[in-house]
């Protein structure tokens, strides 16, 4: 009977390696054959050597246990250690007057001598290999390695004896000695922590720094592996990724050590990369594509941010260079076209590190360049969107016998300046969108519709959020049930994955939409009449932008950024902000209002400001420079350093924009669409000390940022605490747990507050601790917790705003809050971060509508298609007096003390209207075009909200119930502000 332990797991993978194998394949090596001093099995490095180079056998003296073998080990030791064994296995290593060569790569069609060359390489999988030169007792569970050089180690771990990937990762990072040779830098290509359900890879083993990053193939567009009918979820890994022919594709085309250096300085850091299962895979899909169709198609590839898009640009590039089809090249040249200025360094350096010849990549950065690289040979042409047009030109024109890979990079629209965009337009001959805020993508996309689709070219589209004609111009077409033609992108890493795998944070785990209140009054003799909709629009454009307002928001911003962000030690203590705002009037005004409250608080950190081209303020002209005391070139690497930490912007780093250490975003600014994505995913790269971040919205409400957010990330779930009501439904949920009694509640929180012994509130807690094990599965612990720290999290803000008190949910609060502590945690519980402390407002006049997580979960977005007819009309204006639109509510009801008339008034205008407008029956008889039917249904629907207000609202339910002529108007004023004829 086969054991389940990880010995076993040992076995199957050894047995599968070596029995699936082809031509080269797996040998199962002995671990008495490795040297730990050199960090190689010198048994199969001399076999190698001895096969295809025999005539180094005698001078290297492989033979026999002498100085001179010693020496050319040593030798051999000290480059890979120099240069990584990557290196190595591509190039050989020099040895006095002796080339040797390591490795042998993969053979084009039809080269027989490469192929025989190849077949001779020895891939070794060997089991508890003793690799400690100082202690012989100490083993890992396998190694892989190629002519007898390590380039993989394993660690694997089996569920079913309660043992994980987790127990992996922690033994690398506890047990294993990166000063042993064969944990160094670069000495292997990877080290693997798995299971039997998921893969962890590390590239650089450092104690307990070691980041391990998953491996997994991802599973219903989020983490993990599906359920694998052949076998265990995991086998993967090493029956296709390390299939020899696939390996060797990863030594010659993926794995790479690359240095940076510092801007400022000489120094310069070593990383070394490997590629993450979805980067593995969309290569090589997109590359065994183009070897069967040739050139002439088109690819969208939709990979979330934290997908690592530079190097699965990087590693495209380089492959398509060399990808036959039909036994011919592909493509004559590769053209990579990016938002950037200056290419991406590590991207420039990726793709270099690769080429053979230096001489094979180009530049167009001028008139004339496409040109002179594509008729000089260059095989890789790297140029911006604004010279995209001249490129299809060219292409298109002078180039229509030559065939062409066009890569085009995600697109920001910060990045580029106004002028380049009009500049790209005119060229494109399309039409201009409206929009100001027009991204480079649109501008992309726009310029392709001015021109045909070349026919010798093949576009791969890479981006996080693709839109409808994005979707339409490069994504594959399906045909859909009902008839019609979808399209879908060709390859996909979705923001679900990437959150759930840790390579971004989620931005909407602390959402805080902000409402302001304000009162206008005439200042004019005469009672001019305006369009009260549009008028509406600007007094509410005015007072936000106003000079008091500002100022006012800018203590909000200040007071949260040092007491929420600065005290608590978000991303350790290093945490920057950035303030995001709708014009640059606004921005220059909210710069000097943050500095100024930073200075009233005698803070020692100081804000950046970052806005396009010279501007008057107060009748002086005043830029970036003048502003910040530094070019604008210097701003993102100034915003790292100290005093800086407020980034406050206008229409610049809102896209585009990468920077692990933003935490908190401040926005006044209405976002909506894929800008809105694109803006606050500034804040979700991830950080080793980042668990969280944070958004405070003064321009928009949840619902628009969830419908922007729910296309891009496949499901879409809305989760908030919008009222007390979720309070009570979130007891009696509690409560039917049967965890806890209320009499257990009394009695703990009695003991709490008078300081009881700590054994008995343990003893009380562990009561409902074995109560919350009992429950009949583990769904019901995981909603039992969820729903307490929901619970914790609502009310721990409300409980701030609210106008009254509950001391039962004051106990309830303070039972729970160390309930939770003590439960344990179920594998699949929502352990995200949960809501920050409530922000007093009220010097603004400025409330909270709600404090809420938006959870977008498992239905896949869709978008609508670009609309055929013209988009949009004019409403018909409804004429009012200026008085009129400024006192209806006071003159009517001006004899009714309101308690907090703003907030009434709130109700009244937004929420009321609201609640009304999405009551289903109120809807249909809209639809049905029947005025009488729906003036009833509004009345009901209007009714039921009211009856919803009677506990946070109780004056003006109690109006609503008391006073006929105020119902009678609030009906009406409702009515007219949510009927739409045929709705």
């Amino acid at each position: 009977m086969r054991r389940i332990d990880e010995e076993s797991l040992e076995e199957l993978i050894v047995d599968q390696m070596v029995s699936d194998s082809g031509h080269p394949e797996w040998i199962e090596g002995a671990p008495t054959d490795y040297n730990a001093s050199y960090a190689l099995d010198l048994t199969y490095l001399v076999a190698f050597i001895a096969a295809t180079q025999p005539t180094l056998v005698e001078p290297l003296s492989l033979a026999a246990d002498t100085p001179i073998r010693h020496k050319f080990l040593a030798r051999l030791q000290g480059e890979i250690t120099k240069r990584g064994v990557v290196h190595l296995l591509r190039n050989g290593v020099q040895h006095g007057p002796h080339h040797v060569d390591l490795y042998y790569p993969t053979p084009t069609t039809g080269n027989t001598k490469a192929a025989k060359l190849f077949d001779k390489n020895r891939f070794v999988i060997t089991r508890q290999v003793h690799y400690s030169v100082s202690d012989a007792d100490k083993s890992i569970d396998l190694v892989a390695m190629l002519n007898g050089l390590p380039i993989f180690t394993f660690e694997l771990k089996n569920n079913i004896t309660k043992q994980t990937y987790e127990d992996a990762v922690q033994q690398y990072q506890r047990d294993r000695d990166p000063r042993e040779p064969l944990f160094a830098f670069a000495r292997c290509i990877a080290h693997f922590a798995l299971d039997d359900q998921q893969v962890r890879f590390c590239t650089h083993l450092n104690g307990t720094s070691s980041w391990f990053l998953p491996f997994d193939q991802g599973y219903q567009d989020g983490a993990g592996n599906p359920p694998n009918p052949d076998g265990v979820k995991t086998d993967y890994l090493w029956r296709r990724v390390l299939e020899p022919a696939s390996l060797a594709g990863i030594v010659e085309n993926y794995a790479q050590v690359v240095e940076t250096k510092k801007p400022g300085t000489t120094r310069k850091t070593r990383s070394a990369i490997f590629p993450r299962y979805h980067q593995l895979d969309v290569v090589r899909r997109l590359l065994a594509d183009v070897a069967e169709h040739g050139a002439g198609r088109r690819y969208l590839i939709q990979h979330s941010a934290g997908s690592g898009k530079s190097n699965s640009i990087a590693w495209l590039t380089h492959q398509l260079t060399e990808i036959t089809h039909q036994g011919m090249i592909a493509f004559d040249s590769i053209i990579v076209v990016t938002d950037r200025i200056v290419l991406d360094d590590q991207l420039e350096k990726t793709i270099k590190s690769f080429l053979q010849v230096g001489s094979t990549m180009k530049h167009a950065e001028r008139a004339g360049d496409l040109r002179r690289a594509i008729t000089g040979g260059k095989k890789i042409i790297v140029t911006t969107v604004q010279k995209f047009p001249h490129i299809l030109d060219d292409i298109g024109s002078e180039h229509g016998d030559r065939r062409f890979a066009i890569i085009i990079d995600e697109a920001h629209s910060s990045q580029g300046s106004k002028t380049a965009a009009a500049m790209s337009l005119a060229l494109s001959g399309a039409a201009a969108a409206d929009d100001a805020e027009e991204t480079v993508e649109d501008r992309i996309n726009r310029i392709i519709e001015g021109k045909k689709m070349l026919p010798n070219a093949s576009y791969f589209a890479f981006t996080a959020t693709p839109k409808n004609k994005t979707l339409e111009l490069f994504g594959e077409p399906f045909p859909k049930p009902d008839g019609e033609t979808g399209f879908r992108p060709f390859h996909s890493y979705t923001m679900k994955q990437a959150i759930q795998e840790g390579f971004i944070v989620d931005v909407l785990a602390n959402y805080t939409p902000v409402s302001s209140y304000y009162k206008l009054m005439k200042t004019v003799e005469d009672d001019p009449e305006f369009d009260a909709k549009r008028a509406s629009k600007k007094l509410r454009a005015y007072v936000e932008g106003n000079e008091h307002a500002i100022a006012q928001k800018a203590e909000i911003i200040v007071d949260h950024f040092l007491g929420q962000v600065i005290a608590k030690r978000k991303i350790g203590g290093r945490a920057r902000a950035m303030v995001v705002t709708s014009s640059v009037p606004r921005c220059i005004e909210y710069f000097h209002a943050i500095r100024s409250a930073l200075a009233a608080r005698k803070s020692p950190y100081d804000a950046i400001v970052a806005f396009s081209e010279d501007r008057d303020y107060k009748g002086v002209q005043v830029n970036e420079t003048t502003l910040n005391g530094f070019p604008p070139r210097a701003i993102a690497d100034r915003i790292k350093e100290d005093p800086y930490r407020i980034l406050v912007c206008a229409n610049k780093f809102q896209t585009g924009y990468d920077e692990p250490l933003l935490h908190t975003m401040y926005v006044d600014k209405p976002l909506s669409g894929v800008l809105a994505v694109q803006t606050l995913s500034r804040l979700n790269r991830a950080h080793p000390a980042k668990r969280d971040a944070f958004v405070l919205d003064f321009a928009n409400k949840a619902e628009q940022i969830e419908a922007s957010f729910a296309d891009y990330y496949r499901t879409t779930m809305l989760s908030e605490a919008t009222d007390p009501n979720k309070l009570h439904d979130l007891v009696n949920d509690l409560d039917g747990f049967a965890v806890y009694t209320p009499e257990q509640i009394d009695e703990f929180v009695a003991l709490y507050l008078r300081d009881a012994p700590i054994d008995q509130l343990h003893m009380l807690l562990d009561h409902s601790v074995a109560e919350y094990l009992e429950l009949p599965d583990e769904d019901d612990q995981v909603r039992f917790k969820g729903d307490a720290k929901a619970f914790l999290r609502t009310y721990n803000f409300l409980s701030t705003v609210l106008p009254y008190g509950s001391p039962a949910w004051e106990k309830r609060a303070i039972f729970l809050d160390h309930l939770v502590e003590k439960l344990p945690a179920p594998k699949e519980t929502d352990l995200s971060a949960g809501i920050l402390e409530n922000i007093d407002m009220e010097s603004y006049r400025a409330e909270k509508q709600a404090a809420m997580r938006i959870v977008l979960d498992d239905d896949e977005g869709e978008l609508a298609p670009v609309p055929a007819a013209a988009g949009g009309h004019r409403a018909d204006p409804e004429i009012e007096r200026l008085s009129a639109i400024l006192t209806t509510f006071n003159d009517l009801f001006g004899n009714i003390e309101w308690n907090d008339a703003d907030r009434v008034q709130r109700y009244i205008a937004e929420e009321i209207p609201r609640k009304v407008a999405e009551d289903e029956a109120y809807r249909n008889a809209q639809r049905n075009n029947d005025p009488a039917n729906a003036r009833i249904e509004s009345d009901r629907a209007l009714a039921d909200v009211m009856l919803g207000l009677v506990a946070d609202q109780t004056q003006l339910f109690k109006e609503f119930s008391d006073n006929e002529s105020f119902k009678k108007w609030l009906a009406e004023t409702i009515f007219k502000a949510t009927y739409q004829k045929g709705a």
